[in-house]
C-alpha cells in the first residue's frame, strides 16, 4: 500500500487519460494496468459539445480516483484558476499541479510552482507538485504544504527514461518519509523498473502506454514491472563491486 495525503492505495502506478486511440482502449489500459489513480485534464473535460462531459461519464465509470492536473498552464495565477475549476467540476481537493516554464522540454517553472502551491496548500487543495529533481526546490515545496512531491524522470513524452539517476537518488535519500512519485519521460517498463528499485513510491505516466502500439497490453507490461521493481528494492539488492566474486566456493577444490 501507498498513501498520499489521506488516500492509501494498492496500486502504484498512476496512469493519464489522453493521447489515447480510442476511449475504448483507453479503458481497457486503465482496467489492464490495475491503477486506481489516473489524471485528467479539466481541458479535456470542458471540451466543446459537450465532449467532455461524455467523457467525465466514462472516467466516473471506471472507479478509480480521479487526479486533475493543470497541464498547459504557465503562469502561477493560470494554475490556480485551473485548479479552483477543476475542484468544481471533480470534487476533488487533488490537484496535479504543472507551471510550465520552458516550451521545448516543458520544464517546470519552479519559482512558479512554488508560489502556487503555497497558494493552493494555503485554500486547502492537496497538491501533487510536478517538479525537477532539484532538492532545494523540493524543500521549498514542502516548505509550502506539499506532503507529495513528483519529480520528472525526464522530459514529458520523451521516453528517454532516467535522465538524472543520481539526483534521483539523492532526492530519495534526502526525504525518506515523503511520498515521491516519479512523474513522466519513462518510455519502457524497464524505465519504471529502475525508478522503483531506487525506492521511489509509485510512477505517473500516460505517452508510453497511450502511444504504444499495443496500449493495453503496454499497460500490463509496465504494471508488472513496477511491482518488480517494488519487489527488488524491497529485497535489498546487492550492492555493485568492482572486481568479480565467485559465486561458488573455492574451499576444498582439487590442486593440481
Amino acid at each position: 500500500m501507498v498513501t498520499f495525503y489521506d488516500t492509501s492505495v494498492s496500486s502504484r502506478f498512476m496512469l493519464g487519460t489522453s493521447l489515447y486511440p480510442s476511449p475504448a482502449i483507453m479503458c481497457d489500459a486503465i482496467r489492464e494496468s490495475g491503477s486506481q489513480i489516473i489524471t485528467v485534464s479539466l481541458r479535456r473535460e470542458s471540451g466543446a459539445q459537450k465532449e467532455g462531459q461524455d467523457f467525465w461519464g466514462i472516467i466516473k465509470e471506471l472507479g478509480a480516483k480521479v487526479l486533475p492536473n493543470t497541464a498547459g498552464c504557465h503562469t502561477a495565477k493560470e494554475a490556480i484558476t485551473t485548479a479552483l475549476m477543476a475542484r468544481e467540476v471533480f470534487g476533488t481537493p487533488w490537484i496535479k499541479l504543472e507551471v510550465i516554464g520552458e516550451a521545448d522540454t516543458l520544464q517546470p517553472d519552479v519559482f512558479g510552482l512554488v508560489e502556487a502551491a503555497r497558494e493552493l496548500n494555503s485554500q486547502g487543495f492537496q497538491v501533487f507538485p510536478y517538479t525537477t529533481d532539484d532538492l532545494v526546490v523540493a524543500e521549498r515545496l514542502l516548505e509550502a504544504g506539499c506532503e507529495v512531491l513528483m519529480p520528472w524522470g525526464a522530459p514529458i513524452g520523451s521516453g528517454r527514461g532516467i535522465n538524472n539517476r543520481f539526483a534521483l537518488s539523492a532526492m530519495r535519500a534526502h526525504f525518506p518519509d515523503t511520498p515521491l512519485v516519479i512523474d513522466a519521460g519513462l518510455g519502457k517498463p524497464s524505465h519504471a523498473a529502475e525508478a522503483m528499485e531506487l525506492g521511489y513510491d509509485a510512477i505517473l505516466l500516460n505517452t508510453a502506454v497511450a502511444k504504444a502500439g499495443d496500449p493495453v497490453l503496454m499497460a500490463k507490461a509496465f504494471a508488472l514491472a513496477i511491482d518488480a521493481g517494488r519487489m527488488a528494492y524491497e529485497a535489498d539488492p546487492m550492492e555493485p563491486r568492482d572486481m568479480a566474486a565467485p559465486s561458488t566456493p573455492v574451499l576444498g577444490k582439487a590442486f593440481l
